[in-house]
């Protein structure tokens, strides 16, 4: 007779350490939430958790825990279904799309802005190379810190309007 090679199983103690493990990481979260000051159940944001304080808003991180955003039931599709209920108030075309004008000319005056704020930013930054303030010419890292504050505001601006860009593309 063939020895039946026996295979191995998850044992009482292996399965412990597993619920043991979920507990524990559940038991950090809420031992966080509380070091946070949370009112209310913690969320997941950008990778990090969010929750509500009596102040404002918290974000916290939990060691060795990662979070995940919990992801809402989807159809066949792949497209999550909501129910809009049936007393929801309804918007009309018309003021809709006087809203989306006002919309797109407060983001239209935004860019302009931002537009202006980046060239100005760009004549500031003068290429990497602006001339040393007088106090900037004994200390070579003033200057340093210097260009990287204005490449930095340069690259912010930049971010904004094309963010601005994008959010007038989209509006209908």
């Amino acid at each position: 007779m063939a020895a039946r090679r026996r295979r191995p199983c998850v044992g009482v103690a292996a399965l412990l350490a597993i619920a043991a493990a979920g507990s524990l990481a559940a038991a950090t979260l809420e031992q966080k939430a509380r070091e946070s000051g949370c009112v209310g159940r913690p969320e997941v944001a950008n990778g990090m958790y969010r929750c509500q304080t009596e102040s404002g808003t918290a974000f916290f991180n939990v060691p060795g825990l990662v979070p995940t955003p919990s992801v809402p039931r989807s159809t066949a599709k792949g497209v999550a279904s909501t129910s809009t209920p049936a007393d929801f108030p309804r918007v009309d075309p018309a003021t809709q799309k006087g809203r989306d004008d006002v919309r797109r000319k407060v983001l239209s005056e935004e860019l302009a802005s931002e537009e202006k704020l980046l060239v100005d930013a760009r004549a500031a930054y003068a290429d990497g190379a602006p001339s040393p303030l007088p106090e900037e010419r004994a200390d070579a890292e003033k200057y340093r810190q210097r260009i990287a504050r204005l490449r930095q505001a340069v690259g912010l601006h930049e971010k904004n309007v094309e963010a601005l860009k994008k959010e007038i593309a989209s509006i209908k």
